[in-house]
């Protein structure tokens, strides 16, 4: 079966179950097998969803039709998720799916860390595979992560100031402060860290101090880049390892949303992109990025990847997509070496 085969059988599979797990986080199986097509790898898509299945559940029917002159009452509402999937699959029935997505992605970038970031990333992978090809099953997809995005929307704290100081992504990080231990809200998830950082008025003027308005794929380069020292310099622990690997990605998933959408919107993408990945920082972090560069000689693309199909964990897969994604666009070693990282941190997937 070849790649657009298997990544369209999957998601036909995947249309019977819901967004989250059976130990309440967020599901990646729709991300994780276009990651894997992306790879190269639709071999692998049927062997790891059949191992993903047991963490399934069935998808919830919707409870209450969204109405259009609402939606903004809506956004952030989790109990909807269901509705948000109905409303938006039936904007995808009317209209183009570019439109659609060009029409909600400057709605929703001020919620880009909604979710630990996952409604963004979702809809990315949803949009690089209809880029590839246009199908039924990934214009459905796209309308549930779009769903999934707005059901999570949340905001971090922003005190936009004019003409405030711009730096380069790898010098803004360095400066953003990180919330005393004493007043971190962790409490079981990425979320409810975000959340804590309502009450540190240091990390608010964050959101402006990088350029947004540089042109968008020296920008990503940049971001993607600087969250990779990031997460050497603090990924100590499975968790941490975690919280990281979504500032790259995060920062990654850019590439498949600018091309849809104006000048406009894509500064406003990578600004909360930017924003949201400092808030990991400034939520989790402990030490400069670059702390801990790695030693040794330089794991080569194509081993990473066959390591992580091999791995089997959902954010292992993901990050090794999105690191050699990234290391195409600019062959930095340290993409390489946080792949590596996370395969050696992140636990192996249950067969």
């Amino acid at each position: 079966m070849n790649a657009d085969a298997a990544h369209d059988s999957a998601l036909d599979f995947l249309a019977g179950y819901g967004h989250d797990l059976a130990n309440g986080f967020t599901s990646h199986a729709p991300m994780v097998v276009e990651a894997l097509a992306s790879l190269g790898r639709p071999d692998a898509v049927r062997p790891w969803l059949d191992a993903y299945r047991p963490q399934l559940l069935p998808r919830p029917a919707p409870r209450l039709p969204l109405a259009a002159a609402d939606w903004r009452a809506a956004l952030g509402r989790e109990e909807r998720t269901a509705d948000w999937m109905a409303f938006l699959g039936a904007e995808l029935d009317e209209a183009p799916w570019r439109e659609v997505l060009a029409r909600w992605l400057p709605r929703l970038a001020p919620g880009y860390c909604g979710g630990a970031l996952h409604g963004a990333l979702r809809v990315a992978h949803a949009a690089r595979a209809l880029s590839r090809s246009e199908t039924p099953a990934r214009v459905r997809e796209l309308g549930d992560a779009l769903g999934a995005w707005a059901a999570s929307y949340q905001t971090l704290p922003a005190a936009p100031a004019r003409g405030a100081s711009r730096r380069a992504p790898a010098d803004a990080i360095a400066a953003v402060p990180l919330q005393p231990s004493g007043e971190r809200r962790f409490r079981g998830s990425i979320v409810s860290a975000l959340e804590g950082l309502a009450g540190f008025a240091s990390f608010a003027p964050v959101i402006d101090w990088i350029d947004a308005s540089a042109a968008p794929e020296r920008a990503i380069s940049s971001l993607t880049q600087a969250f990779a020292r990031v997460y050497l310099g603090n990924a100590r622990d499975a968790l941490t390892t975690i919280v990281f690997v979504h500032g790259i990605t995060g920062a990654a998933a850019l590439r498949s949303l600018v091309p849809h959408t104006d000048a406009a919107g894509t500064r406003e993408l990578i600004r909360h992109a930017w924003q949201a990945g400092a808030a990991l920082y400034a939520s989790f972090g402990s030490a400069a990025p670059d702390a801990a560069w790695p030693v040794g000689p330089l794991p080569e693309p194509a081993t990473l990847a066959a390591a992580a199909v091999a791995h089997g964990d959902d954010h292992a897969i993901k990050l090794t997509a999105a690191c050699l994604g990234e290391y195409a666009q600019l062959p930095d070693p340290v993409f390489l070496h946080a792949a590596r990282h996370a395969l050696g941190a992140l636990p192996t997937a249950h067969r």
